[in-house]
């Protein structure tokens, strides 16, 4: 059985919303694409080839999706860890328009989410990795599907954008598997969900007050 693990990338004020170029996602009229760029280099790369060296598959939302068909399947290099691996691992598309899609490798999923999904684990070998695709993410993540999530916060506020989470999510507890910070200040926190939060208080019970 697979994993389900969700990599993504955040401001500091939470945004999602198009980090890898200009016009990847302009909805809303977004026109802060590409804001992860400048903050690119070995470190980040390697993070990004050791989450792609455990993968069994891909499990996208449309517009992630659409994004990634319409630049991937044009990038032959097999030297490319990425190109290589989403090109030739099987692609699951959750969508209700879909239809026919013409990404080699691509299956399109529909009907309960909960129990498709659930299913598709059950088949990988190593990870259904997640990319991108937030408002998928959150939907599982809500339904407790997601074993790890990977959190790459980059050192910028954009002040509009999609943010990943949003009022009205499931309160949500997650433990802290690991961590480091890039060269460029960007810091890539790994976490598994445990389930649902656990609270306190730091107040003193009155009895021990002075």
């Amino acid at each position: 059985m697979g994993k389900l693990v969700s990599t993504v990338f955040v401001t500091l004020d939470g945004v999602h919303q198009a980090p890898g170029g200009p016009q990847e996602d302009p909805s809303g009229g977004f026109d802060q694409g590409g804001w992860s760029f400048p903050y690119g280099d070995d470190d980040f790369g390697g993070f990004v080839t050791e989450v792609f060296d455990r993968v069994g598959g891909f499990l996208l939302g449309r517009r992630t999706y659409d994004i990634f068909a319409s630049y991937w399947p044009k990038t032959t290099d097999p030297a490319d860890p990425i190109a290589t691996k989403l090109n030739a691992l099987p692609k699951y598309v959750v969508s209700s328009t879909l239809t026919a899609p013409d990404w080699s490798g691509t299956t399109v999923v529909g009907g309960d989410l909960a129990k498709e999904v659930a299913a598709l684990k059950e088949r990988t070998d190593g990870e259904l990795q997640i990319h991108g695709s937030s408002a998928l993410v959150r939907s599982l993540l809500d339904l407790r599907l997601v074993d790890t999530l990977h959190v790459l916060t980059f050192p910028v506020v954009l002040g509009a954008g999609r943010r990943l989470f949003t009022e009205g999510a499931v309160p949500t507890r997650f433990r802290h598997t690991g961590g480091r910070v890039t060269g460029k200040g960007v810091s890539i926190q790994s976490y598994d969900l445990l389930g649902a939060p656990e609270y306190g208080s730091y107040a003193l019970p009155e009895d021990t007050r002075a």
